[in-house]
């Protein structure tokens, strides 16, 4: 199908500047939908880049914005919870080792309910320091997968912050599609309730994650379409992306080595999975038959789950399209990290007996698939290189964004999106919450690059996710893998690809950039402060 994403001339933004000034009780504030995809690549979109089909994403592309340089964590829950709070996962004990997010810190729901709003969730949670998004996170009504195995029959949800029914098979029941109506069923019940407040609602998606599950019918539209592998799909994602203006860097080499070191062993694989299962992103052309025929159909569920998410928001933007909020609706789309490398065996364990995709199988994309969907960029989820971190961000707002189609080039991170939501809302960031003083939020509102690219200037980005560390200052981007990785140098002005490492030319600037990470490193942690003491069960005994 061919796609146009149309290119016109920045226009003002009266509306969107306009409305940080309005007061509590003023009519027409923005409705705000926020949109999480769960390990989607960069490129796998139709708007950036790729062949998977998603016209209603394609859509709020054409009709609003793209970023081009915005960043998640590389990895679901620190990522969620820069959405949620505003602060690094760092900052918030988000990050290894784990606890309850401070006293001081509250959730989007908690800066909105003050300005007028009711704020609903539906989807992954995965917010580990507020277990309850009622009664921890301020949300009026929450449907929450706990479960993130099973897309055809999870164990584990709830509404309310109350237990479900664990879902049977052979039910009829699917992820994305309950996700969806969860969330349609909110926005009817505002409707009919309290149609006078604006809303939030937070939709969060745990596709395209692994299991690679999808209804069949959704990936007999992709079936053969991945027959010419994963190197062929580069080669014609990376141009397209070029010729949109989404990056102007080579393409990475494709990694042969390096994946998560909790991956199965080659030998887990051939009995596990079966003979087609690959553990490392190797040419294409050195897979045997039957590699190459699993892998292509491995690719074909991950397109079909991500078709399926395109169509399921497809049903919420219609519902609130028929409630008239439409025109007055911002809509956030992205992704909580890169695409994964990982290849796994859980939750129900996979059955090689089953049919691929269906609920008793259990297969990953793995690292072939997971370079191709993160064109043209290197590595995977949880790294902190381009193919880790980079997350496509769509803005959409018919009434406060005149620009159609266009790009923004202005770095962004995950942290910016709730200060983004409160200067529209006209909620307050400062006062003490909890009885504590709150720290001054780290990211911006992206309102500014609405009008007008590359006006949100910043001092830098920071990244820490389990030994993986960077830091990005202007266009140079200081980055390292692992512990003992040494630090690599960049300049993503022209190699967001990073294939030419300058650390060795500038040691200076490494030893600056190296400086300003780990003063950031230790600020953040002290934020955080010292871990509590383990709640209690009844008896005096603490939590293992």
């Amino acid at each position: 199908m061919q796609r146009t994403f149309l290119r016109v001339p920045a226009l003002a933004l009266a509306a969107a500047m306009a409305a940080p000034q309005l007061s509590p009780a003023a009519p027409e504030r923005p409705n705000f939908l926020v949109i999480v995809a769960d390990d989607m690549g960069y490129s796998d979109t139709g708007c950036y880049g790729g062949e998977i089909q998603t016209p209603t994403l394609d859509r709020l592309a054409n009709e609003g914005l793209r970023f081009t340089q915005v960043y998640s964590t590389g990895r679901c829950w620190p990522s969620r919870s820069c959405i949620l709070t505003g602060y690094y996962a760092q900052q918030v004990r988000m990050d290894p080792p784990f606890g309850r997010l401070p006293e001081w810190t509250r959730v989007l729901p908690q800066y909105l309910k003050p300005v007028g709003y009711r704020s609903y969730s539906s989807g992954k949670w995965h917010l580990r320091g507020a277990p309850k998004a009622l009664a921890d996170a301020g949300f009026d009504r929450a449907y929450l997968i706990e479960d993130h195995n099973r897309n055809f029959n999870p164990q584990q949800a709830t509404l309310d912050d109350r237990p479900l029914a664990p879902v049977e098979l052979d039910q009829g029941y699917y992820s994305s599609t309950a996700i969806a109506q969860y969330a349609i069923d909110f926005l009817k019940e505002h409707a009919a309730q309290h149609a006078k407040d604006p809303f939030c609602l937070y939709l969060a998606f745990i596709c395209p994650h692994f299991p690679l599950q999808a209804p069949q019918e959704d990936i007999a539209r992709y079936r053969g379409k991945y027959d010419v592998g994963w190197d062929v799909i580069r080669d014609q994602r990376w141009p397209r992306m070029r010729e949109m203006g989404l990056v102007n860097c080579a393409l990475s080499r494709r990694d042969p080595v390096t994946i998560p070191n909790w991956n199965m062993s080659d030998d887990q694989l051939r009995s596990e999975i079966g003979p087609g299962e690959m553990g490392h992103a190797l040419a294409w052309r050195e897979l045997t038959d039957a590699q190459r025929a699993f892998q292509a159909t491995k690719m074909s569920i991950h397109a079909a789950m991500i078709d399926r998410m395109d169509q399921e928001i497809a049903r919420v933007l219609q519902q609130i399209k028929t409630m008239g909020a439409a025109d007055n609706t911002v809509t956030f789309f992205v992704s909580d990290n890169g695409a994964s490398a990982e290849i796994i065996n859980r939750g129900d364990r996979h059955d090689p007996t089953a049919a691929p995709g269906s609920a008793k199988s259990y297969l990953c994309l793995g690292p072939g698939w997971s370079t191709a969907a993160n064109t043209p960029f290197r590595l995977h989820k949880h790294w902190n290189h381009e193919g880790g971190i980079a997350s496509p961000l769509i803005v959409h707002w018919p009434r406060g964004i005149p620009a159609h189609g266009e790009l923004r080039h202005n770095p962004g991170h995950f942290i910016d999106i709730l200060p983004t939501i409160a200067d529209l809302a006209g909620a307050s960031i400062a006062g003490p919450w909890n009885g504590k003083e709150v720290p001054p939020l780290p990211g911006k509102s992206l309102v500014p690059a609405f009008a007008k690219d590359g006006s949100v200037p910043r001092e830098y980005l920071f990244f820490h996710h389990q030994d993986n560390r960077a830091i990005r200052v202007g266009d140079w981007k200081l980055v390292a893998k692992g512990k003992d990785g040494p630090w690599e140098l960049y300049d993503i002005s022209n190699d967001r690809c990073e294939s030419n490492d300058l650390a060795a030319k500038n040691p200076d600037k490494v030893k600056e950039l190296t400086a300003l990470w780990q003063q950031r490193e230790d600020e953040f942690r002290a934020l955080a402060g010292p871990m509590p003491e383990p709640r209690k069960k009844k008896g005096g005994k603490k939590r293992p």
